[in-house]
């Protein structure tokens, strides 16, 4: 007799970063997360692709889990649903889209490896790490620095493999998706749009969107208080 799977309320946490982001990502809202649960962080540290850092975070996830992607760790949730659809109890998409990389993101991330090749990678560049933040926020030190450093302790290495990741779209494998799902935004991500948030929502069944106002792209550090009442709010509806 096969066992009840585990309420999307008693799953633990697998919480996937973005772009050149590590497990510090988390760090505002990890407490009150593993208060509720465990905590897994999933790396994309490996991989040249979508899907071969999809098999690499299946490798280690618990039997039944609440999947959190971030930006580019949204990409790589929505594939983990695809190939271990039976492991997922919800999924939380944020500050992520469904739509391939334009002509001019690929252009950006070709010129932005050129550079961080002509030197020593120390990190993201200040001008694209002000361009991820809502714009009271780009003259935040302590935030710009925290942002860099995640990237410098991934190293150059990691930016060279996730710069040459490609990013197709997925949206209309998303009807296929069973689990409760939610799509987080911000009201001012310069990266990923509003719309962009309300095709995810759209194209995946049942799914609810949450937009945090007086935020940029990164959500997590800037807003941690907001998403997290987002977070729990949609959690305590869920069935039991």
């Amino acid at each position: 007799m096969s066992s009840t799977p585990l309420p999307a309320a008693q799953a633990p946490f697998v919480l996937l970063p973005g772009f050149m982001a590590d497990e510090t990502l988390w760090r505002e809202i990890e407490p009150a997360l593993a208060a509720r649960a465990p905590v897994i962080h999933g790396s994309l540290r490996e991989g040249d692709s979508i899907a071969a850092m999809a098999r690499h975070v299946i490798a280690s996830l618990p039997e039944r889990c609440v999947l959190v992607g971030f930006s580019m760790g949204g990409y790589v949730a929505r594939e983990i649903v695809r190939q271990a659809p039976e492991r997922i109890a919800a999924l939380v998409l944020i500050a992520t889209s469904g739509r391939a990389d334009s002509p001019l993101q690929a252009q950006r991330k070709t010129a932005a490896v050129k550079t961080a090749q002509a030197g020593v990678f120390r990190g993201l560049s200040p001008s694209s790490i002000r361009a991820s933040v809502h714009v009271a926020r780009e003259n935040d030190a302590g935030l710009i620095d925290a942002i860099r450093q995640m990237g410098a302790r991934l190293g150059g290495e990691v930016f060279f493999r996730q710069s040459h990741l490609v990013r197709d779209s997925d949206l209309p494998a998303l009807a296929a998706f069973r689990c409760p799902t939610l799509v987080v935004a911000a009201d001012q991500d310069r990266l990923r749009s509003l719309d962009e948030a309300r095709e995810l929502q759209a194209a995946i069944p049942g799914a609810r969107l949450e937009v945090i106002a007086d935020s940029g792209h990164m959500i997590p550090l800037e807003q941690p208080a907001a998403l997290l009442q987002a977070l729990t709010r949609w959690l305590d509806s869920l069935p039991g």
